[in-house]
């Protein structure tokens, strides 16, 4: 029976029996957890605490913790008077949109460099993984232009949803990761699926899709994520104020509200995030801690 390898922390298990040991391991524990726990959730308390204090208590350069007044009133009066609502259903139809076409590319890309391997496959996925190393400031114009004027088709997306949905579709590092958790699933799988007549459709629904559910919902978390947050590309391909999402409409409308319902709108503007991952969490924990398959 093979010796099992000794496990290296920060301090040694022996150290553990002794009361300093333990003492040091409890301070470490604590003063970690609650480092994280201020530099994560103190900005958002301190966004929804700013929410429900007045104008007049923003501006007082003697910052307090907690509201002398509460004006929750702030929540509402940003809803109905800027009608956020409208811009709060922009921003979920090209969120939808983006996951979809994210899902649809990268998802057929990944199979196909993981389990169909093209040839000079490896060199196309180590160009689209070289592309992660250029600042998105580099292709900020390029795409621009694609957009304006779509190779090959001559057609302006200009204010249309497909000028968020179509560059967002082909994601070099969801590729990557589906591709890893992809190169795990055993050969014997599919191959028993081909034998019984699946095509190779047939085998990416029925046998690799299903396997792939932990790592599915951790990719459409960084799709959802990433268009929902975006700034610079939606103010870019969206001026009509009437399609743009929350982020560029808060920053457009800033002048025109007080500070407090400002800070309420962008409280609203987190929160479906924020469900997305109390939701999903037990989904994302398993698509990065997976790592085999049982069968």
């Amino acid at each position: 029976m093979a010796a099992e390898t000794p496990v290296r922390t920060l301090i040694a298990p022996a150290e553990m029996t002794r009361r300093t040991g333990r003492f040091l391991y409890r301070f470490v524990l604590v003063a970690t957890l609650t480092g994280f726990t201020i530099a994560f959730v103190f900005p958002l308390y301190w966004m929804t605490t700013g929410a429900v204090k007045s104008s007049s208590e923003l501006a007082d350069p003697n910052l307090s913790l907690f509201p002398e007044s509460w004006h929750p009133e702030s929540y509402t009066d940003a809803w109905t008077n800027v009608g956020l609502g409208h811009f709060f259903l922009n921003t979920l139809v090209l969120a939808l949109g983006a996951w979809l076409t994210q899902l649809l590319v990268d998802v057929s890309a990944a199979y196909a460099l993981s389990k169909l391997r093209p040839l000079l496959g490896n060199v196309v996925l180590g160009m689209m993984l070289a592309t992660l190393m250029l600042p998105v400031s580099a292709l900020l114009v390029p795409t621009y232009l694609t957009v304006v004027d779509v190779p090959l088709f001559h057609v302006n997306l200009i204010n249309t949803p497909f000028a968020i949905w179509l560059p967002a579709a082909a994601n070099a590092f969801n590729i990557f990761i589906l591709k890893r958790f992809f190169d795990q699933i055993p050969a014997e799988l599919l191959d028993s699926a081909r034998i019984d007549g699946a095509g190779t459709l047939r085998v990416l629904v029925s046998v690799v899709l299903p396997l792939s559910r932990p790592v599915l919902a951790v990719v459409s978390i960084f799709a959802v994520v990433g268009v929902w947050k975006d700034f610079l590309w939606p103010m870019l391909v969206l001026p009509d104020e009437a399609k743009q999402p929350i982020t560029v409409a808060l920053n457009r409308l800033s002048e025109f509200m007080p500070a407090n319902q400002l800070l309420a709108g962008m409280v609203m503007a987190s929160v479906p995030l924020l469900a997305l991952f109390l939701v999903f969490q037990r989904h994302i924990i398993a698509g990065l801690t997976a790592g085999s398959l049982k069968g």
